[in-house]
C-alpha cells in the first residue's frame, strides 16, 4: 500500500475513503469487501448496491470474485492489466469531455496536462491489451462520469501487481476528473486520532537507497540492505507482530538474511517462522489480557473510537507490548527517574495537573518527545484504571487530534481550548467501555491538505510511465504461461498469527484455484495432485476447479503453509506462497511486491 500511501499525499496531501453508504456508485479496484470487508457494514452495503436500480455497483478484478458476482458491471481485466484498462477509461472521460470542469477549476491544478495525455490514448488498443470489451469499458466510464456521486476503493488485487504506484494514480484521476471528492457519496478525509499513513520523507534506505514511505522500508528490499558488505548495511531487527520469514516475498532468501543479521529480537504471541531464527524471543500477551484499540478510524461524518477492555490475566510470562517496550527503553538508557519524577508527581494531583506538566516537559523536550508513548505508559499508566495502563498513550494522540482537528472534536462535545480538549477526549475514551464518537465532520471539512491547498492532478513521473504504457508487452515466458495471485483471501484463510488447524474448517488445504479449461488441458482433476512452479520454487497442491478464474490465472490462498517442528498436528497445511514469489518482482517506485503477478506453470502429479 505504500505506493497507494506516496501518491495520495502528493496528490491531496492525505489518504482518502469512500462514502460507499450513500453513493450512487460504488467503484472497486482489485478489492473484494465481500471478504476482506474495509468498509462499515460491507456485506450489507454491497448487498444494498446490488439491489438498488438506481445505483450501481462496478468491479474490476481478474477474478470473478464475490463481490464482482454481484455487480451490475464487472471488467473482468486480464491480470497485470489494469493500468491499460484505467487509461482507456480515462481517455473516455476525457474525449468524451465528461469531466466535471467546474470542480477542477475550483480544487484542482494540472487537468491541462493530464487531460491533454489522455487525449493520446488509443482507447481500443489498451482495452485489448486489458483483455476487456471496449464497450464495457464505455460503459463503466460513463456510468462513473455521470453519476452523481461515486466511492471507490482500491486493494491489495492491484497494490500487489504490475504498475501498482501508477494504477494508484491513475485510479486518483478517475474520481477526481468527475468532481468525485468532498461531497456526500464520494471520497473524503477521515478525521484520524492518530495520522495512519504519510507520504515519502526524504528519507532512503541505507545500501539499496530506497525511498522511505510512511516510515517503511520497501519488504522487497530488505534482504538487499542485509546480504551485502556495504558498511552501513542493517545488523540488527526488532520484529513486532509480523512473520517476515513466512509473510515477505521470497521466504528463502527471507531466512538467510535473518540468519545474516548480529541479532533478531522478537515480539509476539505466536512461535512463528521468524521467532524460530530469532536471537531473542519476547513472548506478547493476546488481544484479550490487555487494553488495545484499532487505529483503523475511518468513519464518517462520525468517527469512533474504542478502548477495547482486556478479558482475561494474561500467564506469568507473556507481557503486554507497552511494558515490553518500556523495559526495553529503560535498559537503553532512553530517560531516568529522574526525568519521569515530576510527571509521577503531576500524576498524583490530577490529569490536569499531569496534562500541563507532560506538555512542558515532554513535549517540549526533542529528547523525550520521542519516547512520549513509553513516559506515558510509565508515569500515567498507573494511576489510570485497573488493566488500562497501556491506555495512557492515548492522552498524547488526544492531544496531536485536539490541536488538529479542534472543530471536529468539538461537534463531538470535546470542546474549548486544545488542552483542555484533548483532556476531555481521553476521559471520555477511558470511562465509555463501549467506545466514543470523538469526531464530527461536515463536507466542508474535506479539503486537499497540500501546501497551497489544491488538488496536483499532473504528476511528472507518473505521467511519464502512463506514455511508457504504449511501449510493446514483453512477451510471457514460454516456461511460464500461467499467472499466479499468490495470497488470496478465502473464507477460511487467516494471517499466519492463527495457527490452530481446527479453526480451517473448509479448504483445509488451501487449493490451488484452476480455470476448467486448463484443467482439462493440462490432466487436472477437482482434489487431484499438482505441481506449481514458479522461477524461485515449487510446490505441490491440491487442485479445485473454478469457473472464477479465467484461463491462465491461477490462485493460491494467503496464511497457510506453516510449520511446526515441535508439534507437527498444528501446522497448518496448504502452501507457503512467498515459497514460490521473488523480491525482484516488485513495483519500481515504491517497492512493493507483485504477489497477485508472479508467472508459474502448473503439471499434473499421479
Amino acid at each position: 500500500k505504500t505506493g497507494e500511501f506516496w501518491i495520495a499525499d502528493r496528490m491531496l496531501g492525505a489518504q482518502t475513503r469512500g462514502d460507499f453508504e450513500h453513493c450512487e456508485v460504488a467503484l472497486f479496484l482489485g478489492k473484494n469487501p465481500w471478504h476482506s470487508h474495509s468498509i462499515p457494514r460491507a456485506r450489507v452495503t454491497l448487498k444494498e448496491l446490488a439491489r438498488d436500480p438506481a445505483r450501481a455497483l462496478i468491479v474490476i478484478d481478474p477474478r470473478r470474485t464475490e463481490t464482482a458476482a454481484m455487480a451490475d458491471l464487472h471488467l473482468q481485466v486480464k491480470p497485470g492489466g489494469d493500468a491499460w484498462l484505467l487509461t482507456a477509461m480515462l481517455a473516455i472521460i476525457a474525449r468524451e469531455d465528461l469531466v466535471d470542469h467546474a470542480f477542477l477549476d475550483a480544487r484542482a491544478r494540472g487537468q491541462d496536462e493530464v487531460l491533454a495525455a489522455l487525449r493520446e490514448v488509443p482507447i481500443a488498443e489498451y482495452c485489448a491489451r486489458a483483455g476487456v470489451d471496449e464497450a464495457l469499458a464505455r460503459a463503466a466510464a460513463r456510468r462513473i462520469a455521470t453519476a452523481g456521486s461515486v466511492a471507490s476503493f482500491e486493494d491489495l488485487g492491484v497494490q500487489m501487481s504490475r504498475h501498482s504506484t501508477l494504477v494508484s494514480y491513475l485510479h486518483r484521476l478517475l474520481w477526481l476528473l468527475t468532481g468525485n471528492y468532498g461531497k456526500p457519496g464520494t471520497q473524503y478525509t477521515p478525521t484520524t486520532l492518530v495520522p495512519f499513513a504519510t507520504g515519502a520523507s526524504g528519507h532512503r534506505s541505507p545500501v539499496a537507497q530506497a525511498p522511505i514511505i510512511s516510515g517503511l522500508v520497501p519488504c522487497n528490499m530488505i534482504c538487499e540492505e542485509i546480504l551485502t558488505d556495504h558498511p552501513k548495511r542493517y545488523r540488527a531487527m526488532i520484529v513486532e507482530a509480523a512473520n517476515p520469514a513466512h509473510s515477505l516475498a521470497d521466504s528463502q532468501r527471507m531466512r538467510e538474511a535473518l540468519r545474516a543479521l548480529d541479532t533478531v529480537v522478537v515480539i509476539d504471541v505466536a512461535m512463528s517462522e521468524t521467532a524460530r531464527l530469532a536471537d531473542y524471543v519476547l513472548p506478547a500477551a493476546t488481544q484479550f489480557e490487555k487494553a488495545e484499540a484499532t487505529f483503523f478510524n475511518f468513519e464518517f461524518p462520525d468517527n469512533y473510537f474504542h478502548l477495547r477492555r482486556r478479558l482475561l490475566t494474561p500467564p506469568d510470562g507473556p507481557l503486554p507490548e507497552a511494558e515490553i517496550h518500556a523495559r526495553l527503553c529503560e535498559a537503553l538508557g532512553g530517560f531516568d527517574d529522574g526525568d519521569l519524577a515530576p510527571l509521577r508527581a503531576a500524576a498524583a494531583q490530577g490529569l490536569e495537573a499531569y496534562g500541563m506538566t507532560f506538555m512542558q516537559r515532554v513535549l517540549g523536550d526533542a529528547r523525550l518527545r520521542g519516547l512520549a508513548a513509553v513516559i506515558l505508559y510509565r508515569t500515567l499508566g498507573p494511576t489510570l484504571p485497573e488493566g488500562l495502563a497501556e491506555g495512557a498513550v492515548l492522552l498524547g494522540l488526544a492531544f496531536r487530534c485536539a490541536m488538529q482537528h479542534g472543530e471536529a472534536l468539538a461537534r463531538a462535545g470535546f470542546g474549548g481550548p486544545p488542552p483542555i480538549a484533548a483532556l476531555s477526549l481521553f476521559r471520555a475514551i477511558l470511562e465509555s467501555p463501549s467506545g466514543v464518537v470523538f469526531a464530527r465532520g461536515e463536507w466542508s471539512d474535506v479539503r486537499p491538505g497540500t501546501r497551497d491547498g489544491t488538488i496536483q492532478l499532473a504528476l511528472p513521473d507518473m505521467l511519464a510511465e502512463l506514455r511508457k504504457l504504449a511501449e510493446p508487452t514483453p512477451e510471457r515466458e514460454p516456461a511460464f504461461p500461467f499467472i499466479l495471485a499468490a495470497g488470496e483471501r478465502r473464507s477460511f484463510t487467516a494471517n499466519t498469527i492463527v495457527r490452530d488447524p481446527a479453526w480451517r474448517k473448509k479448504d483445509p488445504e488451501g487449493a490451488l484455484r484452476v480455470n476448467p479449461e486448463d484443467a482439462a488441458r493440462l490432466g487436472l482433476i477437482a482434489g487431484g495432485r499438482a505441481r506449481v512452479t514458479t522461477r524461485r520454487g515449487s510446490a505441490v497442491v491440491t487442485v479445485e476447479l473454478s469457473d472464477t478464474m479465467q484461463p491462465g490465472h491461477i490462485s493460491l490462498p494467503n496464511g497457510l503453509g506453516t510449520r511446526d517442528p515441535e508439534d507437527a498436528a498444528a501446522a497448518l497445511g496448504g502452501v507457503a506462497p512467498n515459497e514460490l514469489t521473488a523480491v525482484e518482482d516488485r513495483d519500481p517506485f515504491a517497492g512493493t511486491p507483485w504477489h497477485k503477478y508472479v508467472p508459474a506453470r502448473i503439471e499434473a502429479l499421479a
